[in-house]
C-alpha cells in the first residue's frame, strides 16, 4: 500500500515515515502542500494523511479542497492540535474523511488509516438534480441554473434529503429523522420554520416553488421538467 504523509514537522514526518513503515506501507513525506500537488500529479497513492497546520499561503484545510476539486477521491486522514468540535466540522467538510487530533496514538492512527483503506477510494459523490436545480454534495454548492445559492447547513440537508426523494411524500418525522436525527413530538415547528426559510432562499435566486405542502401530513418535492 502506498501512502503519503503532508508534514511540515521534520520530527513528526520522522515518526510517521518509520511507524507507518513498520505496518507495512510504503511511505512518501512531503512538508508543504505545493510538494504534495506534483507527489499526487505523480503517484497514485491509497491514503493520505495531511497535518492541518502547513507553512506557506496552503493549509492542510486548503490543500484537501483542491484536492477534492482536482478529481482525486483518495481517502484523506488530517492530522492537528485543533480538536474543538467546530475544527472538525472545518476538517471534515473540507473533504476529509477522518481527523484526529495530536497528541495522538500511533496505534489509533494505524488503525483509522485500515479502516480508511478497507473502505477503498471514495467515490465522488452524484450530483443531485431537479431540472436545472443542482446540489453537488461533494463541493457542498447548490445553484439554480448558473447562479450559485447560499444555504445554511441545516437547509443544506433538508434539499439534499427532498432531491434524493422526488415526488414522494415526506412526512415531517420522516424529515426529523433524516435532516435532526431526533423523534417528532408532535408540536415542534423545527421542519415548517426550516423549510420556508429553504423556499424563500430558493424564490430569490428565481427557482420556482418546488416544495408543495401536504396538508396535514408534510411535504412533497415537485418534479420539474
Amino acid at each position: 500500500m502506498k501512502l503519503l504523509v503532508i508534514e511540515d514537522d521534520v520530527r513528526m514526518a520522522g515518526l510517521l515515515r518509520r511507524g507507518l513503515a513498520q505496518e507495512g506501507w510504503s511511505v512518501d513525506v512531503v512538508g508543504a502542500a505545493a510538494d504534495a500537488r506534483h507527489a499526487v500529479a505523480s503517484t497514485p497513492y491509497d491514503v493520505v494523511v495531511c497535518d492541518v497546520g502547513l507553512p506557506g499561503p496552503e493549509s492542510g484545510l486548503d490543500w484537501c479542497r483542491w484536492f477534492r476539486s482536482a478529481g482525486h477521491w483518495t481517502p484523506v486522514l488530517l492530522l492537528t492540535a485543533r480538536t474543538e468540535v467546530s475544527d472538525r466540522i472545518s476538517g471534515l467538510d473540507s473533504g476529509a474523511d477522518d481527523y484526529l487530533g495530536k497528541p495522538f496514538a500511533f496505534g489509533e492512527l494505524a488503525a483509522r488509516l485500515r479502516a480508511l483503506l478497507r473502505r477503498g477510494e471514495t467515490e465522488r459523490p452524484t450530483q443531485l438534480a431537479n431540472g436545472e436545480l443542482v446540489l453537488d454534495p461533494a463541493e457542498h454548492r447548490v445553484r439554480w441554473r448558473q447562479q450559485m445559492i447560499d444555504l445554511s447547513p441545516r437547509e443544506f440537508a433538508l434539499l439534499d434529503y427532498f432531491l434524493r426523494r422526488p415526488g414522494d411524500v415526506l412526512r415531517r418525522t420522516d424529515v426529523l429523522d433524516h435532516v435532526w436525527d431526533y423523534a417528532y413530538d408532535g408540536t415542534s415547528n423545527v421542519v415548517d420554520v426550516h423549510v420556508m426559510s429553504l423556499r424563500r432562499r430558493l424564490e430569490q435566486a428565481g427557482c420556482p416553488d418546488v416544495i408543495e405542502t401536504v396538508r396535514g401530513v408534510g411535504y412533497r418535492l415537485r418534479v420539474l421538467p
